[in-house]
């Protein structure tokens, strides 16, 4: 089967996930210290500084949910929430700058990883709490909604979330306002370090969405194509007023919780399996399929790893935030009487 998509348009899906792993694999060494596939040495220490959470083997699903939002759409992302940004048009090089604590990042180097955010392409931010950007991402379309925009938010969040009180009174706020939000559960079947199925009582996230009366579609996470079909009818039934949807994305993590947990609590022919089922090796065969060229899909590889090299040789060389820096950007008690 090829892709149902023209040349271009499911070229630029393959670059957008491309552009992705070559972040995280990247940002994963460099958390590391060592040398990356593509030769870059890390000399022997890590770059990045705080936990990396990796999205390595979900790119399918902000690719393809984000092909169909604006600039001016919003955003919301979890603790794994690279892919989001640079799927919504964030910086790369940016990006690196604020996993390497450097003045040049989207927070100047303060937030790390799990604080990601540019508010210039709508990206609301990561999360470091689970299922705290449900609300937040609700409380976003209530403003565009009060504020009579045509745009709406996009809320990514993972399995672990539905088991969290935020997620029902989210929904359940967004459908009684009738609010423009695409929920977007990023299923990856682990919550950290322990397996989500045995901890979710009922049949899910999708089952829980329509007990609110909010329409929900389960989608194969790892099929890009998939993906983007699918988000291309709920974006545009948000888009008309219809209330908020839900797409339930069955996906899987393929390393482990932070980058450098070696998940050894996994099975092994789990991953295996899963490996089988890689999002992008999976939309390469589809597009050679449909006649792409295999040059066209390396060049686009090889652009993605000059990007990232580019990024990890910007974010090494720029500066360290100023010491002044440190009480900027810091909520005041109004009399100064503490620092």
């Amino acid at each position: 089967m090829h892709s149902p998509l023209p040349p271009a348009a499911a070229l630029a899906l393959y670059r957008t996930m491309v552009r992705i792993r070559a972040f995280e694999n990247a940002a994963e060494v460099a958390s590391q210290g060592g040398v990356s596939a593509y030769g870059q040495q890390a000399a022997g220490a890590a770059k990045v500084r705080g936990p990396l959470h990796l999205s390595t083997g979900q790119e399918a699903v902000p690719a393809g949910v984000c092909a169909h939002l604006a600039a001016a759409d919003y955003l919301t992302s979890t603790h794994r929430g690279h892919g989001h940004t640079l799927a919504k048009g964030a910086d790369m090089g940016r990006m690196m700058a604020e996993l390497f604590g450097k003045a040049t990042g989207f927070n100047g180097g303060k937030g790390g990883s799990m604080h990601i955010a540019d508010f210039s392409v709508g990206m609301l931010g990561a999360n470091g709490v689970v299922a705290a950007g449900l609300p937040i991402a609700v409380g976003a379309a209530h403003a565009q909604k009060l504020q009579q925009r045509e745009a709406i938010t996009a809320c990514f969040f993972g399995d672990g979330a539905i088991n969290r009180g935020p997620f029902l009174e989210s929904l359940n706020w967004a459908k009684v306002y009738g609010l423009p939000v695409l929920f977007v559960c990023e299923d990856n079947r682990w919550s950290a370090t322990t397996a989500s199925g045995p901890m979710t009582a009922g049949e899910g996230a999708s089952a829980r969405a329509v007990a609110l009366g909010i329409p929900a579609t389960p989608v194969d996470g790892n099929d890009v194509f998939a993906v983007h079909e699918a988000a291309a009818r709920l974006v545009a039934e948000v888009r008309d007023g219809q209330g908020p949807r839900l797409l339930h994305a069955v996906t899987y993590r393929v390393k482990g919780h932070v980058s450098v947990d070696p998940a050894a609590y996994r099975d092994p022919a789990e991953l295996a399996a899963a490996l089988e089922t890689d999002p992008i090796a999976r939309a390469r065969e589809r597009l050679l399929a449909g006649g792409i060229d295999a040059a066209a899909l390396d060049a686009v590889e090889n652009e993605a790893q000059d990007e990232v090299q580019a990024a990890l040789a910007s974010a090494d060389a720029a500066p360290w935030p100023a010491p002044e820096a440190a009480y900027t950007d810091v909520q005041t008690t109004g009399a100064g009487q503490w620092r």
